[in-house]
């Protein structure tokens, strides 16, 4: 049993919990990560359930610019040794977890990091201007001025359907195929876990059937990466080849198990009729949800979006508990199912903004930025916006900005730039850009014809702000290579909007 003071607490020791604690510890900050595993990763131990990443991992980019080779390494952190890069680490595009649990091994090498130290209880004894105090499983208790939360996901997002808890769930359903040999199978969810599990049955199974209310939205589509993504989609193949695998869009009303095999009772999206089903196995896929029971009444987070997600102010702060912050994949609520903070390649740049916010609003650290001439301006964002990856990553939520004074500050969530008087700089989609079918050749070259709307594709946007309110846009046409470097076309353009704005 051991009682400790720290300034930050950090819960949990996956990929966020080290990347915060990497950059606290390079600010010279006192910190602590409590882990509740022996080991980094404690989710990937269990997680992706038939061990296949969906992350990329592309080694091989003919750039040799580290910077840039991050726009398609999904899984790295943010660090300074070039040997702490996961391509390193195997050069399989859709990488084994296993892997991925050793590279997060050694990241965490020289980290204030206790493990087996599973975070009980949350609590605030003073108020809001009191320290936190954590009590661990194991005895310890730890005192912090601040507590960041970078757990990912505690529990099971369960629907309310009747009788759904007498069915097997994606986190402890057998793995093994032949288990299923020859049965009738149900999956409830029509994300990446159900498909996932649908494909690793299908040379066993006899019938597979995928259900849920909702359309499934393909990440190829929307550019949303948590959607259903083309490596898991091979069971929609068998589904429109007939081979007695199918997907079925409405309600499930109730689910029933017998002595011998489970009823579901159905009702169809597409027509007016209620159906009952017989299966042998019934799995739940609906994804997770975040675990707030730890935290004491006094300090509980307000939830958001169906009490799945802690509601947070642009500063990655509870709105209701000051001196709680998140990092992760809890953090999506700033822009779920829009963006990239859900995941490794996105929040990584989220957790170097929060680390310097922090810097800003507890030790008096200026945000990190370089004086630019008036001149220079126009040159200065075609270098970065040609190589950055936090940008490119993060379209549409992190933006560099440049103030009338010569200031150039770079990766500020959208949503959190402190000037009022600026130019901002992001990468973004076109509105309505997964309105049409990408692969639809005629309705690509009407989209195209239409010149009412911006570019589809990703583009730089530069806004002129003042008084906080964006007064003028403009937007850089989309490139194929994402190579804005032409002067007539891109370069020549850019400053002469900046400088009839500047």
């Amino acid at each position: 049993m051991a009682s400790a003071a720290v300034d930050y607490a950090v819960i949990g020791a996956g990929p966020a919990g080290l990347q915060v604690a990497y950059f606290l510890g390079k600010a010279g900050r006192d910190y602590v990560v409590l882990e509740s595993g022996p080991t980094p990763g404690t989710f990937f131990r269990t997680f992706p359930r038939h061990r296949r990443m969906i992350s990329i991992n592309k080694p091989h980019t003919g750039w040799h610019d580290p910077e840039k080779d991050l726009r398609v390494d999904w899984n790295s952190l943010l660090c300074d040794d070039p040997a702490l890069r996961f391509t390193r680490y195997t050069d399989r595009y859709f990488p084994d977890a296993g892997d991925y649990l050793s590279y997060l091994a050694d990241f965490a090498r020289g980290l204030d990091i206790r493990y087996d130290c599973r975070v009980g209880r949350v609590d605030r004894r003073d108020g809001e201007s009191g320290w936190f105090e954590l009590g661990c499983e194991n005895g310890d208790t730890i005192h912090a001025r601040r507590v960041i939360v970078a757990t990912g996901f505690g529990a099971a997002n369960v629907p309310p359907i009747p009788g759904i808890e007498t069915t097997e769930r994606y986190a402890d359903v057998s793995v093994d195929p032949d288990d299923f040999t020859d049965q009738r199978v149900f999956i409830i969810g029509k994300g990446n876990s159900a498909f996932e599990t649908a494909d690793h049955l299908t040379e066993r199974a006899a019938v597979i059937h995928v259900a849920g209310p909702r359309a499934i939205n393909f990440a190829w589509r929307t550019h949303f990466i948590g959607h259903l993504r083309a490596v898991n989609n091979n069971f929609l193949d068998t589904y429109q080849l007939k081979t007695q695998n199918m997907v079925l869009d409405g309600d499930i009303l109730r689910i029933e198990r017998g002595a011998d095999e489970y009823v579901v009772t159905f009702s169809y999206a597409r027509r007016d009729k209620v159906v009952q089903l017989a299966y042998d196995r019934v799995i739940t896929c609906t994804g997770f949800r975040m675990d707030s029971s730890v935290f004491a009444t006094g300090c509980r987070p307000e939830l958001t979006i169906d009490d799945r997600f802690p509601a947070l102010t642009p500063e990655w702060e509870s709105v209701n508990v000051p001196g709680l912050y998140f990092a992760g994949t809890l953090t999506q609520s700033r822009d779920f199912k829009r963006y990239t903070s859900a995941f490794i390649h996105g929040f990584r740049y989220g957790i170097r903004a929060l680390v310097r916010m922090l810097e800003q609003k507890y030790h008096g650290v200026e945000w990190p930025h370089r004086t630019v001439a008036a001149d220079d301006l126009a040159d200065a964002v075609l270098e970065r916006i040609n190589r950055t990856s936090a940008l490119f990553q993060q379209f549409g939520f992190l933006c560099d900005a440049f103030t009338p004074d010569g200031r150039y500050v770079e990766e500020l969530p959208l949503a959190y730039v402190p000037f009022a008087d600026c130019f901002t700089v992001s990468l973004e989609y076109g509105a309505g850009h997964d309105a049409i079918d990408p692969f639809d050749v005629r309705a690509g070259r009407e989209w195209e014809a239409d010149r009412s709307h911006d570019d589809r594709y990703l583009h730089p946007v530069v806004r002129r702000r003042r008084a906080g309110e964006v007064v003028a846009t403009y937007r850089l046409p989309e490139d194929i290579c994402n190579d804005w470097t032409d002067e007539q076309v891109y370069r020549q353009p850019l400053r002469a909007f900046i400088k009839d704005w500047l």
